[in-house]
């Protein structure tokens, strides 16, 4: 029997070369877009553990139920106005990181 020898990859390597390297339009794309579903998926977290409907958290936020549909499926991008009702209705803390290079930006 031949032995063979498998190379391993990591993720970041596996993106370059399937989606593009970061600063690319397509690399972007994807990383907007993974961003917006963990966003979206923290919304829908946040409402269930609240116990609220889409349609109750649309209400406190003054948006149609179909509004928060979208945003915890990532069909739409949201304002960070929207977020920042949201998250508060939800009475959720959010921060922000900012990370240029390799330092983070902090408000102090």
């Amino acid at each position: 029997m031949e032995n063979i020898e498998l190379k391993s990859y990591t993720l970041s390597e596996m993106k370059d070369k399937y989606i593009g390297k970061l600063g690319t339009q397509d690399r972007d794309a994807y990383e907007y877009k993974l961003n917006m579903e963990i966003l979206a998926q923290m919304i829908k977290k946040a409402r269930q553990e609240r116990k609220l409907t889409q349609e109750q958290l649309g209400e406190l936020i003054g948006v149609q139920k179909s509004q928060i549909s979208k945003l915890e499926s990532s069909t739409n991008s949201a304002t960070i106005d929207t977020l920042l009702k949201v998250f508060k209705a939800l009475n959720a803390e959010i921060h922000f990181n900012i990370k240029m290079e390799d330092n983070y930006l902090q408000l102090v």
